[in-house]
């Protein structure tokens, strides 16, 4: 049995641990507070910048995946660079390859192209710049040689259990109690929405496919719609009537008012008002994968959190932080 640690047991790293877990493997997770509960899977707290922490949880570990975020989105810059050079230690003194979890934000506006590995980094925003800088540095840390690196970027989230996120509660919870959809940007342009269980499964294959580290690759993505059909098939398939409030500039600034934390999200507002379309071509041909269809994705998603809504699973959302 091969060991793996996954560090950060949110929407993603929790369902990386699980599936890891279901197939047999050896797992670790770990997250500040060690709280949580997955089956099958030994939960530890610890300081992920603390580079003879990650390094004693990561010993005897064939692959480690960092699926951490930074605490304050707000903080980005200063929060997120620490926990990755942690984690780079300790995958670095395991001699383990290491997985990394990555967004889109490195690209920054693409002009309504196709978003491909191979377009130019131009970060536009602070936290695209750091996003880009973290990539970079792991690339050269995969080309000095001192660890193995793959990189898998994913779309905006949905997915059972995935609450936080643009498409999460405001949309699917919405949807079931017959409320208005709460989105941001222009709904009527194509955008790419990545399944949360096939993000897990993608990053999970580049932990053991030959020819996966020193790349940057798209995990897998159904075909894109706009988001408004998205809804509208969120909402038929929930038996209501579909309605949108789609949030642009001028409105984010004035909940900013009374919430800081969405003026944040104007630096990266241009995902959802430009066209935002990923090509996960290089992965499906690598690996021969493809990702969930939309239709069943959605379904799957509904389900949960219908079954949530009526008590009939935990509403607590991932394992702890």
């Amino acid at each position: 049995m091969t060991r793996r640690i996954v560090f950060g047991t949110g929407q993603v790293g929790s369902l990386v641990a699980r599936q890891l877990a279901d197939l047999g493997y050896d797992v670790m997770a770990v997250n500040r507070s060690g709280r949580g509960s997955i089956p099958g899977v030994n939960i530890v707290a610890g300081d992920a910048t603390n580079p003879a922490f990650t390094a004693s949880v990561a010993a005897g570990a064939d692959v480690v995946y960092f699926c951490l975020n930074a605490t304050n989105y707000s903080r980005w810059a200063t929060e997120f660079p620490p926990l990755q050079r942690g984690v780079l230690a300790g995958a670095r003194a395991a001699g383990a390859r290491l997985v990394v979890l990555d967004n889109l934000y490195s690209y920054g506006p693409t002009g309504g192209r196709d978003l491909v590995e191979t377009l130019a980094v131009r970060p536009t925003s602070v936290k695209a710049v750091t996003r880009a800088a973290m990539t970079a540095e792991l690339l050269r840390a995969h080309d000095l040689g001192r660890v193995e690196v793959a990189i898998g970027r994913a779309s905006d989230y949905f997915g059972p259990g995935t609450t936080q996120s643009a498409l999460g509660e405001t949309v699917f919870g919405a949807a079931l109690s017959g409320r208005t959809a709460q989105v941001m940007g222009d709904p009527d342009t194509l955008h790419s929405y990545s399944y949360t269980p096939d993000v897990a499964t993608a990053l999970i294959t580049l932990g053991t496919r030959q020819g996966a580290a020193g790349s940057v690759w798209h995990l897998p993505v159904a075909p894109a719609r706009s988001t408004r059909r998205v809804i509208a098939d969120v909402y038929e398939l929930a038996g209501e009537r579909p309605r949108c409030f789609a949030a642009g500039g001028i409105a984010l600034r004035l909940v900013g008012i009374v919430g800081p934390a969405m003026r944040e999200y104007l630096s990266t507002l241009y995902q959802f008002t430009d066209r935002w379309v990923v090509d996960d071509g290089k992965f499906r041909t690598a690996f021969r994968a493809a990702a969930t269809p939309l239709d069943d994705a959605i379904a799957a998603t509904l389900r949960w959190y219908r079954a949530s809504a009526e008590g009939r699973i935990s509403t607590a959302g991932p394992a702890g932080r």
